[in-house]
């Protein structure tokens, strides 16, 4: 226990310097008036502009907003993403019928399906949230198929021969064989979501952190943009720890130091 708390604060040491030294560099080129950078704000007038925004209600309306996109979304493409990829992975018959198409559609950039979005989904809700789903559908599928694609096939072999029936090499090796990978492609995918998110909410949301950013740009008040793209790592970076920290817990096995 002692040495677990040594570490995490060492690590928690360790990110603190480095965003001190971040800090440090953007006060630095903001001071010395580097060309093409000389209208950025100053770290304090965005600390001040970020707690002002953080006193009202809008703001953290503008968090949940997004995030319930997020998650919609980001499930929704792990519930049918995850079975389709382990089914490809399993089945060479089913992966010859669906691996085509699925190749054809997965090289259209998620923001590409905006306008089609728009267009057939009723509303700009549901619209958001397939774009949510675009973005991290093909990346959840093509690594846990990786993932089955990489296990041994003497693990397969081995517990046949130990009279293994074929529910259980799915369940006991093939499934944990391709933990890794699921989790490596939900961590992925979920930073493409919150690049299409912020896309969609910019061009087709009425609210959320994507909306927020946009409108201080219109308004033209660059401390606010800066707050919203700030607000937006935080949102990211606390999603994808959420991810990894359920993925350390589904695999002990893999925990590292």
């Amino acid at each position: 226990m002692k040495k677990l708390k040594k570490v995490f604060n060492i690590r928690v040491l360790r990110g603190i310097i480095s965003i001190v030294i971040f800090v440090g560099l953007w006060q630095l080129v903001v001071f010395v008036k580097v060309p093409y950078l000389k209208n950025l704000p100053y770290p304090k007038e965005v600390a001040l502009d970020g707690i002002s925004a953080a006193g009202t209600k809008i703001y953290w309306l503008n968090w949940e907003i997004s995030l319930i996109r997020i998650f919609i979304g980001f499930i929704a493409a792990q519930l049918i993403g995850i079975p389709l990829g382990l089914a490809m992975g399993v089945s060479r018959k089913f992966k010859d019928f669906t691996f085509p198409v699925f190749e054809i559609l997965r090289p259209i950039p998620p923001i590409a399906w905006i306008p089609i979005a728009i267009l057939f989904w009723p509303t700009r809700e549901l619209s958001i949230y397939f774009l949510v789903f675009i973005g991290a559908f093909s990346i959840i599928v093509i690594n846990v198929l990786q993932g089955v694609s990489n296990i041994s096939v003497s693990l397969k072999w081995a517990a046949s021969s130990l009279g293994a029936r074929p529910k259980d090499i799915f369940w006991r090796i093939m499934i944990p064989g391709s933990l890794p990978s699921i989790v490596t492609g939900m961590t992925v995918g979920m930073g493409v979501t919150w690049n299409v998110l912020i896309a969609a909410e910019m061009i087709a949301g009425q609210n959320g952190l994507g909306r927020m950013t946009w409108e201080a740009y219109t308004n033209y008040n660059i401390p606010l943009i800066v707050v919203g793209m700030v607000s937006i790592g935080v949102a990211g970076y606390l999603c994808s720890s959420l991810i990894r920290w359920l993925g350390e817990r589904a695999m002990p096995w893999k925990k590292r130091f």
